[in-house]
């Protein structure tokens, strides 16, 4: 009896967004289904960030489809989307420097009743020892990588069906960006989608199970994350638009 395939979490198609007159995306199309692990690749400008802020609610598309769990995202705010379980961890260590880390943790899950916050609260942390044991300290005391674990375990507490991240990596060390990854590979594993825009190419390629790679708003590649030489069709796919950065993260 054949395997059906995983049911599809988020489907995107022919979508178009933009900044005011200025269009960035046309016509994207792709899909994560319920607990895969999909990398978004691209070099700087390529769009990633404007796909990831379309999805969520952050910024208005003018043309196409997104639907999550069969629900159009249309029209649906950040705080609808995430409600719905669908986080979006924007790039850069956005967290409330005068306030604890157990504070920031416990305003990510403000609409819940207080006993359910703790314990996700909790649970976040379980992920990450490392701020663990700074709970009580402010977020602006942290190094930029306890930060970035910290922006990471905000999304954490919502208990995301599909969380997407915008470079995590960022200003991390490679220990800490391979605990952040790590994280993210122990998520799929207990059933939530990940979509992970990252600029380390290879570290993304290891945990991930497929792979998008956008050029100039566009998909341009489409392949499984340990398809044998992907990393020459990459090269391929960006010949003439910085392949280098791409590639040599």
């Amino acid at each position: 009896m054949p395997i059906s395939a995983p049911e599809k979490l988020l489907t995107v198609d022919g979508l178009h967004a933009g900044y005011g007159k200025v269009e960035v995306l046309h016509g994207v199309t792709l899909h994560i289904a319920a607990g895969e692990l999909v990398a978004l690749l691209g070099p700087n400008g390529a769009g990633k960030t404007t796909l990831l802020r379309a999805v969520s609610g952050l910024l208005p598309w003018t043309v196409g489809t997104a639907r999550f769990d069969d629900v159009s995202l249309c029209g649906m705010s950040p705080r609808e989307a995430a409600r719905a379980g669908l986080v979006h961890v924007i790039e850069g260590h956005r967290v409330f420097n005068h306030s604890s880390v157990n504070d920031n943790l416990l305003l990510a899950g403000f609409d819940l009743p207080r006993r359910e916050r703790l314990a996700r609260v909790d649970e976040a942390l379980t992920s990450f020892p490392e701020i663990a044991a700074k709970r009580h300290e402010l977020g602006g005391s942290l190094s930029g990588g306890q930060q970035q674990m910290l922006a990471v375990a905000q999304g954490l507490v919502r208990r995301p069906r599909l969380l997407m991240l915008d470079e995590p990596s960022a200003g991390l060390s490679p220990v800490l960006v391979d605990r952040v990854l790590a994280v993210l590979a122990q998520l799929r594993t207990s059933g939530t989608a990940v979509l992970l825009v990252e600029q380390l190419v290879e570290k993304a390629l290891a945990v991930a199970d497929r792979v998008y790679a956008l050029a100039q708003g566009r998909v341009v590649l489409t392949a499984d994350a340990h398809e044998q030489g992907l990393t020459h069709r990459l090269e391929q796919a960006y010949f003439g638009q910085d392949a280098t950065t791409l590639i040599d993260g």
